[in-house]
């Protein structure tokens, strides 16, 4: 069904409340989505305000310093490093989102639970992002940002003005980067966010400029095999173009004997 205007949609559009063969019901009933639910620990929870605490406090920092060592004529390498760290955070999403959705598995030590329970809860109940605060959505990529965040700071403090000044340029790409890794997962929440959201949020989906709601759909058709770029998704269709991800998922299954997509389908087909 299609959108009736800005930032409104038949609920239908979201996959949540579909059924399948066998009477399986995808959404927060799914018995695999509440299993996995009941996975999130308090030990998780404090890893996730631990990470946003330090990410925004070294974004900041950093920030801060940036704005010190610009100088006008950083202009156009400067903005050729905002748009390459766009599209590196694109393909780094991707790549990601790809090896957690396609393999590994909940069981797996400290990982399993960690960075994997919520992509297979995910496709079983994609809407519940929507029900996450802002650590809970925002926590893992906070925390896989620190080092590149802190390498960057210690920087700042260590080297010469003149060597700053000299890669300026360099670290405004490498700062791109980290800010839309961060935001990556606040991105995918709005795209699945139908109703509520802020017009800022609703025109830079609707002019592709970060993930859209209806391009974002198309991965969540079973076997949720494509389109795996969550930060703008400029980078889906020219993957699948050339098969990207395909080639990845042969090659690692002709090495390993691995079944792309085993364990998330059989969280799917739990029924009690």
């Amino acid at each position: 069904m299609a959108e009736s205007g800005p930032g409104a949609a038949a609920p239908r559009d979201e996959p949540a409340e579909e059924t399948e063969g066998g009477g399986r019901r995808w959404g927060a009933q799914h018995a695999g989505a509440r299993e996995l639910a009941e996975l999130y620990s308090p030990g998780k929870r404090l890893q996730e305000w631990i990470s946003v605490i330090l990410c925004f406090s070294l974004i900041c920092f950093n920030f801060y310093n940036l704005l010190l060592y610009l100088r006008l004529e950083h202009t156009p390498s400067v903005l050729v490093g905002i748009f390459a760290g766009v599209i590196t955070a694109d393909f780094l999403s991707g790549l990601f989102h790809w090896g957690a959705d396609t393999w590994g598995s909940v069981e797996l030590p400290i990982v399993g639970k960690a960075f994997i329970r919520p992509f297979r809860e995910h496709h079983i109940d994609p809407t519940a992002i929507t029900r996450h605060d802002f650590i809970e959505t925002n926590g893992d990529n906070c925390f896989m940002t620190l080092v590149p965040l802190a390498n960057m700071a210690y920087k700042f403090v260590s080297f010469s003005p003149e060597a700053l000044c000299e890669t300026c340029p360099w670290e405004c790409y490498v700062f791109a980067l980290i800010i839309f890794i961060t935001m990556t997962n606040q991105i995918h929440k709005w795209s699945h966010t139908y109703f509520g959201l802020p017009r800022w949020v609703v025109f830079l989906q609707d002019w592709h400029i970060i993930l859209p709601r209806k391009h974002h759909r198309i991965h969540h058709v079973s076997p949720h095999e494509t389109y795996f770029c969550i930060t703008t998704g400029w980078l889906n269709y020219p993957l699948e173009k050339i098969r990207f991800w395909r080639c990845l998922e042969n090659i690692i299954q002709g090495l390993t004997g691995e079944k792309p997509r085993a364990d998330d389908m059989k969280w799917a087909q739990k029924i009690k």
